[in-house]
């Protein structure tokens, strides 16, 4: 993985590095240089802008063109990247993110770069190192030739910022989870089944510091959890579930997370046509974030109590699987009619939300990638936010906007409750009507939300798993999505 480190140097001029990036801005007369770039500029004789304008370079965000210094600075090579307008005041943090996961992407190849961008407090230089880092993301595991290029090795965020040094460590504590998380969701199913997941979160969060509690099939059955039992039952590769806790001391308030993990969704009985099921290794992206965040939250040694439950299945088809019209008791003991097999998300979560409730939090925050209605309504990009409190709702959103995730709140409509009545049993887990389908998934598991307790939803099921081209920091494939958002909640919730 890229490293990162932090230098004060206000030189980059004669800074020793194989590469160093600057930003540019958009400008009347052509592009228009940032602060941190003055200096190069004139150490290239004042030629920055016209060189650029001459190359059709606007300053933009996201374009990215790469100079040749020929010895005017101690790099050989500078790389330009657009940061857009120019601020009135302070630069957006993910203005910042985006342009240094830019350069990091481009640059791959290179072993040192240095990021000479405008970071003039923490926040900025903070922001700056995790663009950078995410931008430099890179999964080889299966590649057996060596035609891709290496990711950039190591990375030198240049500011001189009071605090600038705790900003960039945490950077790289973040960007390391969110890579754990990336790689989970890249990961083959063949490679990935709850049993591994569940190992693997064993390992690794134990080394965090986590204590960690699986069950397998045999305790999930015994102690009732039915969504989660009921979804893997058609699988060769039995369900798990995963409870992972972080404590502090001087803590006073506990966050509980609960992960949808399907590590691969066919959609049972109810089959998926193939188109939609090839870029279903991702459907574990929100046990995954949960996992990466409760990682990040024990290395930052935040004071506050954290439990993440990791919901884990394979929902296949087969002789035992669930059949449409079966109906099975949730651990929260309501009986739940199955009309879909591929509606099996919110089986498992539903689970993991109860028993989360017995952990007596102060707010119980579900992650999935639940509905492709979300993906319908927000897009790929911009994640569903659902909440029994409309003041946590808008916190969730904030916190998400905060850390640079695109999130947007959505309302639960009492009208489509109705939808979700069964003949035979308590609720079904599908309303007949395909229209507010993100809506309808979020009402169904509020009727599991302990009483008394706040609760909020986050369906990512586009933003989880990026399928066009990478942008800023964001690679194509798994994005490791809304981890920085559940760091950035408990942050709020920390003493």
């Amino acid at each position: 993985m890229t490293t990162v480190r932090l230098n004060s140097t206000d030189n980059a001029v004669s800074f020793d590095t194989d590469a160093l990036v600057v930003g540019v801005h958009t400008g009347p007369d052509g592009p228009r240089p940032a602060p941190g770039a003055e200096s190069l500029d004139e150490a290239l004789g004042g030629r920055l802008a016209a060189t650029l304008g001459a190359m059709g370079v606007k300053g933009r965000a996201g374009e990215i063109v790469k100079l040749p210094t020929f010895g005017a600075l101690t790099a050989p090579l500078l790389a330009v990247v657009g940061l857009g307008d120019a601020p009135e005041g302070d630069y957006d943090p993910e203005t910042l993110r985006r342009a240094a996961g830019t350069a990091t992407r481009a640059l791959a190849g290179t072993a040192r770069v240095a990021l000479a961008l405008p970071a003039a407090d923490a926040e900025r230089a903070g922001a700056v190192a995790l663009g950078g880092l995410l931008g430099a993301y890179s999964f080889t595991t299966y590649r057996t030739t060596g035609e891709q290029a290496a990711p950039v090795a190591e990375l030198t965020v240049l500011s001189g910022a009071d605090g600038a040094q705790a900003a960039v460590e945490r950077a790289a504590t973040v960007a390391e989870s969110v890579t754990l998380v990336r790689d989970l969701v890249n990961t083959p199913p063949s490679d990935l089944w709850p049993a591994r997941f569940a190992e693997i979160a064993e390992q690794t969060g134990s080394k965090a510091g986590l204590s960690v509690e699986v069950l397998d099939e045999v305790a999930l059955k015994e102690q009732g959890f039915g969504g989660i039992v009921a979804v893997g039952q058609g699988s060769a590769r039995p369900p798990r579930l995963v409870r992972l806790a972080y404590s502090h001391p001087e803590a006073t308030k506990t966050v509980a997370f609960v992960g949808k993990g399907i590590t691969f969704d066919s959609g049972g009985l109810s089959l998926k046509p193939s188109a939609a099921m090839d870029w279903m290794k991702s459907d574990m992206g929100g046990a995954g974030a949960v996992f990466g965040s409760l990682v990040a939250i024990a290395k930052l040694g935040l004071k506050v109590n954290a439990v993440g439950y990791l919901c884990l299945a394979e929902n296949m088809p087969s002789g035992t699987a669930q059949r449409p019209s079966d109906v099975f008791t949730s651990y929260a003991g309501k009986t739940v009619e199955v009309l879909d097999t591929d509606a099996e998300g919110r089986l498992v979560l539903i689970d993991g939300i109860a028993r989360a409730g017995q952990d007596n939090p102060d707010v119980i925050v579900d992650i999935a990638t639940l509905t492709g209605a979300q993906i319908v309504a927000l897009g790929w990009r911009t994640a569903g936010v659902m909440a029994n409190d409309d003041e946590l709702r808008e916190e969730v959103v904030r916190a998400a906007g905060e850390q640079g995730e695109a999130a947007w709140g959505m309302p639960l409509p009492e009208e489509l409750r109705k939808g979700l009545d069964s003949p035979v049993a308590d609720i079904a887990n599908l309303h007949p009507e395909r229209f507010g389908g993100m809506l309808t998934a979020a009402i169904f598991l509020r009727e599991f939300v302990p009483e008394g307790v706040s609760w909020a939803h986050i369906d990512m099921a586009g933003p989880a798993f990026n399928k066009g081209e990478p942008h800023g920091y964001t690679p194509k494939g798994g994005t490791g999505a809304i981890t920085r958002t559940l760091v950035g909640l408990a942050e709020r919730y920390a003493n």
